[in-house]
């Protein structure tokens, strides 16, 4: 049984807590339960399911701590975890960045675990697996995909007086579409905290269409070129600029948020004053738990607001170094958009590329956030608002900074990575060379 009630979470935890010898003591249980079903060549490979828990046992004496973990929970093994972990912290140095563990917090009720996916049976994976294998093979096209089910639980407690608890559930699909001719590919990611959000029928069809689509592509010059960016792939630039919402490696001199004389961004306009960037644990379509790992709350927070740098993240120890008040990263990032349906960015478009995602990404110069990679899925030029035929795959040097800055229109938000992202169409994205792979 891998997950605990609150109640039963909170008996155990105090049971261990009990054992404690230690100046402070930070207890962490979790618990998960997952399913999963994985096919490749029109057939399924492997399925499976897994039940795991533990318990982390942190203890301090001064500034210097240890850390244990155990899976058994009896109160033999209770003691003996704990003791694990305070010998280990009387060997240990001490921590110059050590910050006492927190008091009692309030939070606020999280929104992030629903019934029926923790109720996800192997008949439902194999019936999505077959969602994409039956209609793939009448196209001519091989599918390969994998989906993962989720429900779980987290809690923690500490000598201070605190006690948190979460529950969770997350449902995550993938799906490479192949045409047979090796000429065409589509794909397609879906996640989700509730399963009945998922429609299996739908994502496959769109990896089918973008596959079937994308077959004979044709090269086309590289430069710079308006494009349509779909969430997956702007996503993957904009996860780079979101690391960077760290107020120390900014104040240190060590990321795009840096500043002269070691001040950082906050209140600079960095880009289009369109853009507004927050996180919210309560938003519905990406909840998340409301309270990080040091037990800190997590509450609605703006991050860049009409272009400019609201916030960076504090953890405890940097904000007391700096005499502010601590704010926690980010535990999902939205990124709001406009009314702009896919098709009607298309329609829109004179002449233009349709991205349906990036990867290999990696760093060129981290000051400026310049990253190079490759499109991948199904890349499409658009003329006179309609895609007029596939072509192949570009290597990219862009930075999200200046997309954001060089943006034309935002439209519908889509889920994408447990984030909220628009599609995006965006003017003078350069692209520096041709790639053969499909």
């Amino acid at each position: 049984m891998a997950i605990y009630t609150k109640e039963e979470a909170r008996k155990i935890l105090e049971k261990a807590l009990s054992f404690s010898k230690a100046d402070t003591c930070e207890i962490n249980l979790s618990g998960n339960n997952s399913g999963n079903i994985r096919y490749a060549r029109n057939t399924v490979s492997t399925s499976g399911y897994s039940s795991n828990q533990s318990l982390a046992v942190q203890s301090s004496f001064g500034k210097k701590s240890g850390t244990a973990t155990i899976d058994e929970f009896d109160d033999a093994s209770l003691e003996k975890v704990v003791r694990r972990a305070e010998e280990l912290a009387q060997l240990s140095p001490e921590n110059p960045e050590f910050m006492e563990p927190l008091g009692p917090q309030m939070y606020d009720e999280a929104v992030t675990y629903s019934e029926s996916t923790a109720n996800v049976t192997p008949e439902y994976r194999a019936e999505v697996a077959s969602s994409s294998i039956v209609p793939a093979d009448a196209k001519d096209v091989t599918a390969a995909g994998f989906l993962n089910d989720s429900a779980g639980f987290s809690a923690m407690i500490n000598s201070k007086g605190l006690f948190a608890y979460n529950q969770s559930t997350d449902v995550d699909f993938t799906v490479t579409m192949r045409t047979n001719d090796g000429t065409g590919s589509g794909w397609v990611k879906r996640d989700f905290n509730d399963v009945d959000k998922f429609d299996a029928d739908e994502a496959a069809k769109t990896a089918i269409d973008k596959a079937v689509l994308s077959k004979e592509a044709k090269a086309i010059e590289p430069g710079k070129y308006t494009v349509i960016l779909e969430p997956a792939a702007s996503a993957d630039l904009l996860r780079n600029m979101f690391r960077s919402l760290d107020a120390r490696s900014a104040d240190e001199g060590r990321s795009f948020m840096s500043a002269a004389d070691g001040k950082n961004k906050i209140g600079e306009k960095i880009v289009d004053e369109r853009v507004n960037i927050y996180s919210d644990p309560l938003n519905p379509e990406v909840p998340t738990s409301t309270w990080n790992g040091e037990g800190q709350p997590i509450k609605k927070t703006s991050w860049i607001e009409n272009g400019v740098v609201k916030n960076l993240a504090y953890d405890r120890f940097w904000a007391k170094e700096k005499g502010v008040d601590p704010v926690p990263f980010p535990s999902n990032a939205i990124m709001t958009g406009g009314d702009a349906s896919l098709e009607e960015l298309i329609k829109s478009t004179k002449k233009g590329i349709l991205v349906t995602r990036l990867w290999y990404i990696r760093s060129v110069d981290p000051q400026t956030l310049l990253y190079t990679g490759l499109t991948r899925d199904g890349t499409f030029y658009i003329e006179n608002g309609k895609i007029k035929y596939p072509v192949k795959n570009f290597r990219f040097n862009e930075s999200p900074i200046i997309m954001l800055n060089n943006l034309e229109t935002l439209g519908k938000q889509v889920r994408i990575n447990g984030n909220l992202i628009p599609y995006m169409k965006v003017r003078d994205f350069t692209f520096t060379s041709l790639s053969d792979a499909v």
